[in-house]
Order: C-alpha cells, then structure tokens, then sequence
C-alpha cells in the first residue's frame, strides 16, 4: 500500500498563504509575488497545488507547472523571484551549493591527496590537501610527507568548517578549502542539523552570542554549537598553532557553558521544527525570551513551552 506524508496546511503557516481558488475566477486569485517578495526574508511559503500568478505576467521556474495559463506550485516550499522568473524552493531536500558558501561538514573517507566530506549535498564534498593550511602557517606545495601525515590533519568522522571554492567539471561535486584560520576542524560542540533552506544568507555566519556561545551556521544546514573563541585564539596572535588547530580533544568547559549551548541547541531545534528561519537576530531573541521564562533545558523539549516561544518571536516581528 502506498503511503504519502502529510503536508501543512494553509492555516498552519500563520498567515503567509493565501487561500487556493480554482482557474477561472479574477485577477484577485493570484498572489501579490511584488509585495511577498518585499518581505524582509524575501520569500513565502506555498503549498502543492497553490496558484501562484499568471504565465502570460511570469515565467516558470523549478518547483512550479503551468496549467491553463497559470504557474501552480508542484512542491510544499518557500516562493523565490529573481526577476520575471518564479521558483519554489523545496522545504525539504539536498544542499544546493554555490561558491563561496560556508558549510560545515565531516570527514567520511581519507583518499590520496584528498579527503571526501559529507556536506548534506547530492554527494560527497572533495577537500583537497592543497586546500588546506599546513602547520608553520606557509603557503607551499605540498610534499609526500604532507601526504602520508593526512591522518594527522583529519580522519574518518572529524567535523570541519570549510568554503564552497569550485566545483569539478567531471561529475559537479563541491570543492571546499579550509585556507582561512577561521575554518578547520571543529572541537568543544555539538552539532545540529535543519533544512538548508531555514538557513538564510547573512554577512557574516559566524555568530557569538551573549551567552559565551558561538555558532555557526553552515549553508548547508549544519549548524555547529560550541563554547566561545576570543578573537585573538581564532585568529592566531603568534602563526599558526597546529597543534590546537587539528587536535582531537575538547577543551574542558565548565557546566554554565555546557548549559547554555545545550539551551542554544534546543532551541535551534524548536525553531526548525516551526519552520521558522535562522538568523543571528532570531536566535538572540529566542535565548534572551527562554532566559525570561526561567525554564530548565529540558523544557524546551516540551511542546507548549516550543510554541510559546514561536508565538513570541512572531509577535516581535
């Protein structure tokens, strides 16, 4: 017997859909894609089957098909316009990369000269060795001895922070780099994992919170929670410290700051479970509003208490 999952409906996205109407009736049946487009997130969600505007005004785009002159939506996801060209981004599904995006990723398999990084994409990400920093901090070309120490560097289920460089033209997949002294291999935190598209673009993704907290919010939808890193240890006051950089072993951290990434994480669950977008600004709100309520941890975990903070952040906006 087959089986389809259950989507949303129009009610349970608060506002942003409007109701469906069948061909035929006024221009009223179509949504305003000007003003949603205004939106401060730039986008709108839309259910399968949802009449979006007129094919004679748009061009259709992926996620959307044409029936009687009207662009109808094909898949549940937030509506995208780049012009006269409309598109549905799926809520859920791979990572579409793009150079120049910050991911986060693990090491799934140690090659020749390379390492394979599981980066929520349709397939394995390629870091290559000379797409990394060397200890000593020199830009050179690496040697046999380079190679034979890949080990040393990362190994089979390390966690990383790395750039989109390019993409090779045999068969697409991603090429990282980790050239930076910000990206590298990732210690003193705890992963999380939403769909890539609650993670918007921002100017910076690397994000400190009042807590002594740092997050960083890869493109990808790997979101990475940690204790916090002054500046000056991230940046490298005296050259390049390998020994700290690729090291296998956490720091120790202290219970008020394992409180706080563990209240930080949760609440980045909640608010994916709401589909409700990530950005620097939302998850300073959310910390501070939890932080009021004088909840324990593990009362995030509770569903009352996830939609009342939902409630809150909506009511801010």
């Amino acid at each position: 017997m087959i089986s389809f999952a259950s989507f949303p409906t129009v009610s349970d996205y608060s506002g942003y859909n409007k109701p469906h109407h069948p061909h035929g009736e006024s221009d009223d049946a179509y949504m305003d894609l000007d003003a949603d487009y205004d939106q401060t997130d730039g986008s709108r969600l839309t259910c399968p089957g949802e009449m979006l505007t007129s094919s004679q005004d748009y061009m259709r785009g992926h996620g959307t098909y044409v029936v009687d002159e009207d662009v109808i939506a094909s898949v549940a996801g937030t509506i995208e316009r780049v012009n006269k060209l409309v598109t549905v981004r799926a809520t859920s599904g791979r990572y579409n990369p793009e150079v120049g995006d910050l991911v986060v990723g693990r090491i799934t398999e140690v090659q020749p000269r390379r390492w394979k990084v599981d980066a929520n994409g349709r397939q394995d990400a390629i870091l290559m060795l000379s797409s990394v920093n060397l200890p000593g901090g020199v830009q050179r070309r690496k040697l046999e001895s380079d190679e034979l120490q890949m080990r040393n560097f990362f190994e089979e289920g390390d966690l990383l922070v790395a750039e989109v460089q390019a993409f090779f033209i045999t068969d697409g997949s991603m090429s990282l780099h980790t050239r930076s002294l910000r990206y590298g291999k990732l210690r003193n935190g705890q992963l999380v994992t939403v769909p890539p598209i609650l993670v918007r673009r921002l100017k910076s993704h690397f994000i400190a919170l009042p807590c002594g907290v740092d997050l960083i919010l890869g493109l990808n939808g790997y979101i990475w929670v940690s204790k916090h890193v002054k500046a000056a240890e991230q940046e490298g006051e005296e050259g390049f410290d390998a020994e700290g950089v690729y090291s296998n072993v956490n720091d120790d951290i202290d219970e008020t700051t394992r409180t706080a990434i563990s209240r930080v994480t949760n609440i980045v669950r909640i608010l994916a479970s709401h589909f409700v977008p990530l950005t620097d600004t939302v998850l300073t709100e959310a910390y501070d509003w939890t932080v009021d309520q004088q909840g324990g941890v593990k009362d995030l975990l509770t569903e009352d208490f996830g939609d009342a903070l939902v409630a809150s952040l909506v009511s801010r906006s």
